[in-house]
């Protein structure tokens, strides 16, 4: 194999976190639904709470994506 296919190989597996980033924002707001919908008081909290999360999840594809793009074009 010549290098710019393992260039092209190591870039799609620095990609696939993103799959998983999908689906761990999906279930933090699905418990975030949840949790306001059997507690409304605690609905401050908890939101600010989820929105932590969702941001630190989505830092993690954002690292994963510039991983990507340094190896792809480095």
């Amino acid at each position: 194999m010549s290098d710019l296919a393992f260039k092209y190989l190591a870039a799609a597996i620095a990609v696939l976190p993103l799959g998983l980033v999908g689906l761990a924002v999906g279930k933090i707001f699905t418990t975030l639904i949840q949790c306001i919908a059997q507690n409304p008081a605690a609905k401050e909290k908890v939101y600010a709470l989820g929105l932590i999360g969702v941001a630190m999840t989505e830092a993690v594809a954002l690292f994963a994506l510039s991983v990507a793009f340094i190896v792809l074009f480095s």
